[in-house]
């Protein structure tokens, strides 16, 4: 996002959390469905979007054109988000669209905090991905938006209800639609770095050729700790193409000690002689 654009999902996302700190998580986890489906709408409806970011309208005047849209429909909690959020300035109708989104998810995510299940919501996310990752037809059929998003959502609301929580279903479900634009797989990507800095932590992906002991994973997770100077959450993938070594990213940064790459580069080497 833009600057501009920035500022007003902050300050509705400021809005979010003020509401939330004595509401229910399962009332929050409510207004976050309502807020999605707005986004759902905006993402159907482009010229409802355009005018509702429209710089040429007050803010007054977009405020006024969402209510004739929701009139009665929705709480006043939801009201009220959205109409923080439209009142704002966007640089592009767009970003309206991904900060709607992004609102939807702040919310969830905020529902599984206050229930003591953002960890795992965190966790599960990342698992779902693994599977997906691992099965080349589910990948295909889960990915496919040739498919109706509504046939996708369904089958994995079937593959993940009553084995996770309803915020990781939920937010399994919302990657399907292709979360801020992103394709199916990054945005499970995506939703399990919102959920690890909901919780202050940023996310390192680490590829081993062997499962790490719990002692390992402690001595990692306090050296990247220390090189961030933030708590981070290692999500692990065993591989045993890489041979040997460990592979890290965090964010932009990667760093690749795996055998397999040295192995490249001297194949690389000899080649060029």
């Amino acid at each position: 996002m833009q600057s501009a654009s920035r500022e007003s999902y902050a300050a509705a996302a400021e809005r979010l959390a003020t509401y939330a700190a004595d509401t229910e998580p399962d009332t929050i986890a409510g207004v976050a469905d309502a807020i999605l489906s707005v986004a759902t709408l905006l993402r159907r409806e482009p010229r409802l979007r355009r005018a509702l970011a429209d710089p040429a309208r007050s803010g007054a005047e977009r405020a006024e054109l969402l209510r004739g849209l929701l009139g009665e429909k929705v709480s006043d909690a939801v009201a009220d988000l959205l109409t923080a959020l439209v009142c704002g300035r966007w640089s592009t109708a767009g970003e309206l669209l991904d900060a709607t989104e992004r609102l939807g998810v702040d919310a969830l995510l905020t529902s599984a905090d206050r229930a003591g299940q953002l960890a795992d919501v965190e966790d599960e996310l990342f698992r779902f991905s693994k599977i997906v990752d691992g099965n080349l037809p589910l990948a295909a059929v889960l990915g496919n938006t040739s498919t109706e998003p509504a046939r996708r959502a369904e089958l994995v609301h079937t593959l993940l209800e009553g084995k996770t929580t309803p915020v990781t279903v939920r937010l399994a479900e919302l990657a399907i639609s292709g979360f801020g634009g992103r394709g199916f797989a990054a945005s499970l990507t995506r939703l399990v770095e919102l959920a690890a800095d909901q919780r202050g932590r940023s996310v390192a992906y680490v590829t081993v050729a062997t499962a790490l002991t719990e002692a390992d994973e402690q001595r990692l997770g306090a050296t990247l700790t220390g090189l961030y100077g933030r708590e981070v959450s290692l999500k692990v993938t065993v591989d045993p193409d890489v041979l040997g070594g460990m592979s890290v990213q965090v964010g932009d940064s990667r760093y690749d000690g795996t055998i397999r790459r040295r192995l490249n580069q001297t194949r690389i080497a000899l080649a060029g002689r």
